[in-house]
């Protein structure tokens, strides 16, 4: 089930999304209901008293139901509403889009003074530019609490539901445990050439590694690595997976986590292990600042941070909560940075290109 799990990058929808928030910034005041139902959500959304649950289950059962606007996948999504809906009577109508999808329908909607969507979940650089234009509203979940820091954005505006982790995996037949590089400088080591992979789309990976490194010097390591033991490139994460188990690729350096941890459980010649930090693209849920059901929405985001965390996990997710054990948040984790990547794509992917992809051997 997990082979269907796409985490698309929305690095193609940048100009079009600058031309979509300069016409909302545009619009005319919000009309009173959108005006009083900010108010309401945001009210709702940061109490946080000792009743707080139970002002929640109260309220939510007399607006009866709420809208969800969603990048997860179809079936993933009807095990969660359904398990909501059975613990709380609450119905919940779901739309299924692409992160890309979502961010212009919620958008699209918002230009014309539409709003339908309690909660919105998809990748947290699509949710950035939704807190940028204040669509979103601030949630204090104690349940936040439960998950790890790094998962949260500062304004509290969004958190994360799960993680899509980077991994570095390989080929246990062709590459020995204790010849693995311990850092990407090592990757100059003679013994790389040709056995180098990365996944096409993956600029955004790229980018955080180089930030991280230092820009300079690590847009110069890349320069240099691609220069000495060449990086062939394949498209699709489940692709890269799939060649380093048949042995055509040593080495995948942006592997999927969970791609790579199924196939090692099943028995492929095929392990991972961390090039420090861990790098990890969040899958973000946020509350609608004008939710026409509030306390519904504000309960539905609860249930992502919480209950559905086991859930998740059950069904191969990476979850960022601080209570379930999971290979992939045991070291150092390092979110990708959806300011930077909201702000920069064009060019970290223009730098991705011109260094490794077409450098690619």
């Amino acid at each position: 089930m997990a082979g269907h799990r796409r985490f698309p990058s929305i690095g193609p929808l940048v100009a079009r999304l600058l031309v979509s928030l300069t016409v909302l910034s545009l619009q005319p005041a919000t009309s009173g209901f959108a005006q009083s139902n900010n108010s309401r959500a945001a009210e709702i959304a940061t109490y946080h008293g000792p009743d707080r649950e139970k002002r929640l289950i109260e309220g939510a059962k007399k607006e009866g139901e709420m809208m969800l606007y969603a990048s997860i996948p179809v079936a993933d999504i009807a095990v969660l509403t359904e398990a909501f809906t059975k613990k709380y009577g609450i119905k919940v109508k779901a739309w299924r889009g692409d992160s890309e999808a979502m961010l212009q329908r919620v958008l699209n909607e918002a230009k014309a003074r539409r709003y339908e969507v309690g909660v919105m979940v998809a990748s947290s650089s699509a949710l950035e530019p939704l807190s940028r234009e204040k669509l979103l509203t601030p949630v204090k979940s104690p349940l936040l609490a439960d998950l790890i820091p790094e998962s949260i954005a500062p304004n509290r505006e969004w958190a994360s539901v799960y993680l899509n982790t980077f991994v570095q995996a390989y080929n246990t037949n062709l590459v020995r445990k204790e010849d693995l590089p311990k850092t990407y400088r090592d990757l100059l080591n003679p013994r790389w050439k040709g056995k180098l992979a990365v996944e096409a789309e993956d600029y955004d990976w790229f980018a955080q590694v180089v930030l991280g490194l230092g820009e300079a010097q690590g847009l110069k390591l890349f320069r240099d690595i691609v220069a000495a033991n060449g990086i062939s490139v394949r498209r699709g994460h489940s692709v890269l997976n799939n060649l380093i188990v048949a042995g055509e690729i040593p080495l995948g350096l942006s592997a999927y986590g969970f791609l790579a941890e199924q196939s090692k459980l099943k028995g492929a010649p095929l392990d991972w292990f961390i090039i420090p930090p861990l790098l990890a693209r969040p899958t973000v849920a946020g509350v609608s600042r004008y939710a026409p059901q509030p306390h519904a929405s504000v309960l539905f985001y609860d249930f992502l941070i919480g209950d559905a965390q086991p859930i998740l996990a059950s069904r191969q997710f990476v979850s960022p909560s601080k209570k379930i054990e999971s290979p992939f948040t045991r070291g150092p984790l390092q979110l990708i940075d959806s300011v930077e990547m909201l702000d920069n794509a064009q060019r970290w992917q223009e730098l991705y290109q011109s260094i490794v992809i077409k450098a690619a051997r």
